[in-house]
């Protein structure tokens, strides 16, 4: 199984790819996460937010494996525990599908786009910047990895 972290922007600050790659670079082989980032649209076109948003969610969809489990990141969705991810990562891993996060741009994600998730979840309550959600959601699974081993990382 992969975990694909698809992401709208590129060229992050040095701290959001540190981040990211700190935890990334501690998961296992079997669950390894790898980052796919999507160019934004550019916002001084003139183009309505829906129309840049329905070309941000062409690109993901060039960007997505055929077949792969879609998890849209998205303030409304469900907020997990880091017990309750951890049970659904150990879901993932038995079907040994891919599992994409799907992070928006600016504007949020397409409606058409979160329409084909099969899970809608949310990281917090509060609103973060999109830059933020890379490496909080690589140490999230992280975290959730070393529940499903008893690692030590995680303490309750």
């Amino acid at each position: 199984m992969k975990l694909l972290i698809v992401a709208v922007g590129t060229r992050m600050p040095e701290w959001v790819s540190a981040g990211y790659d700190d935890y990334a670079k501690r998961m296992p082989r079997e669950a390894s996460i790898e980052l796919l980032e999507v160019k934004a649209e550019p916002r001084t076109t003139g183009k309505t937010v829906p129309a840049m948003m329905a070309a941000e969610a062409a690109r993901i969809e060039a960007a997505l494996p055929e077949r792969c489990h879609r998890v849209i990141l998205d303030e409304r969705g469900l907020e997990l525990t880091t017990r309750k991810l951890a049970e659904r990562f150990e879901r993932w891993l038995a079907d040994g599908q891919d599992v994409a996060f799907i992070i928006g741009g600016p504007d949020g994600l397409d409606p058409a786009l979160k329409a084909t998730a099969h899970d809608t979840v949310r990281l917090s309550g509060l609103t973060l910047p999109h830059a933020l959600v890379r490496p909080l959601l690589a140490e999230a699974l992280y975290r959730a990895w070393s529940l499903t081993r008893n690692h030590p990382y995680h303490r309750e």
